[in-house]
């Protein structure tokens, strides 16, 4: 193969191109409505899917389902989300809950 051939992307590649699009524009979306930014980190989900959970600016949560880590990661990068290793620490004490998360976490505690 030439470089010319292994440079050409094939369909599957333009297909998750696309997908990774997509799924940017609703992360973009969630970081606009939550202070303009969002830091983020980007889970497994068992073998068929991957978790991008979010935390905008303004402390709130939320998550996009991507169907690979991959495509997970490429919208995260294209949405301008900082990526983070972990939900520890740092990204964790970003969070703020609200009386309904700690309503259900009580819930599921009984």
């Amino acid at each position: 193969m030439t470089s010319a051939e292994t440079a050409t992307p094939t369909a599957q590649d333009a297909r998750a191109e696309r997908r990774a699009k997509r799924i940017a524009k609703h992360i973009t979306a969630f970081a606009n409505q939550h202070g303009g930014s969002a830091d983020g980190v980007v889970e497994y989900v068992g073998r068929t899917a991957t978790r991008i959970v979010l935390v905008g600016a303004d402390g709130t949560w939320g998550d996009q389902v991507a169907p690979t880590y991959a495509i997970g990661q490429r919208a995260a990068q294209l949405a301008g989300v900082t990526l983070h290793d972990t939900f520890e620490g740092e990204l964790g004490l970003k969070v703020k809950t609200s009386a309904y998360e700690w309503k259900r976490m009580a819930g599921i505690q009984i």
